[in-house]
């Protein structure tokens, strides 16, 4: 006899026609008094949500200044770093369509990335920008403008200089239907394809996801293995934790056994996300004497691919922590 499991209703979701996700992730926390709270930790810098509001309006006013509009492409080829956020969420409050890009290919990916999505600037983290100078600037027909969060070359702009826009911003009258950000597959059938994110997308999933089944709250700290250019570590590091005013940690490095045991021990968060390849290596690494501090933790989180059932009963006999096994539509 079939058995019948009782589930709570869906929640209801209700985001207004004229919506800006951007302003919903920053400007609504310093609106509501907590824009003093903090938003992100990387590494000595600790950053507020009222220093993200401010520097994604700089960011959102210099691309204006560029010429930038509604609904054209801002590809963002950066490390997980504070200007990640600042230039996802001022693309946004302009509505310019930010698409967060895999920092590990190659430059003939990016080649067709920017010319698929017809991006018309680029901002790059420094150590990536040799895939993207191999690529001769008149195979870009669309790109008008190269940004380096680093230092610039004679053909680029400064990322510090999208920091000297003004601080205060006429928030673009966005739609809830409208583009809030692209993300492209991986393209294991083909040419990878452009996935189109809505602005009221993003509220779907920390409601039904971040508050329904992680249960995050404004006294969390996240810290993700998956990059933010995944759709994964996008939610995990920045969605979810900026949506209800929570702390998210910040490693551009390798995520070696090594490096994340030291972000864990080192800033505390109490939700952790990662894949089970990297959960095993974490098991395999060992240290002399005391174990490895994971005591902050309060859910790791896995995604990716199938947990092995032996990983997640070694992590939690280990650490005393339980795998939340989850299955996600990737881009």
């Amino acid at each position: 006899m079939a058995t019948t499991i009782e589930r709570p209703p869906a929640p209801v979701v209700s985001v207004p026609d004229r919506f800006n996700i951007a302003d919903y992730l920053v400007d609504r926390h310093v609106r509501e008094g907590r824009g003093g709270r903090t938003a992100i930790l990387y590494g000595e810098e600790s950053v507020t949500y009222g220093q993200v509001a401010e520097r994604s309006n700089r960011v959102a006013n210099a691309l204006r200044s560029l010429g930038i509009r509604r609904e054209e492409r801002v590809l963002l080829l950066l490390l997980d770093t504070p200007a990640f956020a600042y230039s996802f969420f001022g693309a946004q409050k302009i509505g310019a369509v930010p698409i967060p890009t895999n920092t590990l290919l190659k430059s003939q990916d990016y080649r067709y990335m920017l010319n698929d999505s017809r991006a018309t600037v680029a901002i790059v983290s420094e150590p990536l920008l040799p895939q993207l100078a191999a690529i001769p600037r008149q195979e870009l027909p669309y790109l008008r403008h190269l940004v380096i969060d680093g230092a610039p070359t004679a053909e680029s702009i400064g990322f510090e200089q999208l920091l000297g826009g003004a601080p205060t911003l006429e928030l673009e009258a966005t739609s809830k239907d409208d583009a809030a950000f692209w993300l492209y597959s991986s393209g294991t059938t083909g040419f990878p394809k452009g996935a189109v994110h809505l602005h009221h997308d993003i509220v779907q999933t920390v409601v039904c996801y971040g508050q329904g089944i992680l249960a995050i709250t404004e006294a969390d700290r996240t810290f993700s293995v998956a990059k933010l250019f995944f759709a994964y570590g996008l939610g995990n590091a920045l969605t979810f934790p900026m949506a209800v005013g929570a702390t998210t940690i910040l490693w551009p490095g390798p995520p070696t056994p090594a490096n994340v045991y030291a972000q864990i021990e080192r800033h505390k968060p109490t939700l952790f996300y990662s894949v089970p390849t990297n959960y095993g290596q974490l098991l395999a690494h060992k240290r002399e004497g005391t174990d490895f501090d994971l005591s902050s933790l309060r859910q790791a989180v896995s995604a990716g691919e199938a947990l092995p059932k032996a990983i997640f009963e070694r992590f939690k006999d280990r650490f005393g922590v339980e795998i939340l096994d989850g299955i996600g539509s990737t881009e």
